[in-house]
């Protein structure tokens, strides 16, 4: 299984950003995709969460509002769509695979290589 993020790039506070994650070698209907993100000194936090099973989407709390987890069926893809965006929102972003959408991390086997987000006030 082989995913790859891509989307990254520098904004201002307020703009908006897409991200994609498109993933290949799943072997199953049933996984889930997950957008974790990484800012520098900070440990790996959950953002959000596709269940391709159920077409079920989750959201964290703290982008909730913000940020939304639509598929591209065209693109084939898992998107993350980030909306309002303030340089707190800076970070690596990663995507995932595994099951179920769930916060923990352990329970997404494949990731991908991560992408960059910065937004500057």
């Amino acid at each position: 299984v082989q995913l790859q993020a891509s989307g990254g790039g520098s904004v201002q506070a307020g703009g908006s950003l897409r991200l994609s994650c498109a993933a290949s070698g799943l072997t199953t209907d049933i996984y889930a995709i997950g957008w974790f993100r990484q800012a520098s000194g900070k440990g790996r936090e959950y953002v959000s969460c596709f269940s391709n099973s159920d077409g079920n989407t989750y959201v964290a709390n703290s982008v909730k509002g913000r940020f939304t987890i639509p598929r591209d069926n065209i693109k084939n893809t898992v998107d993350l769509q980030m909306n309002s965006l303030t340089p707190e929102d800076t970070a690596v972003y990663y995507c995932a695979a595994g099951y179920p959408c769930t916060s923990a991390q352990a329970m997404f086997d494949h990731w991908g290589q991560g992408t960059l987000v910065t937004v500057s006030s």
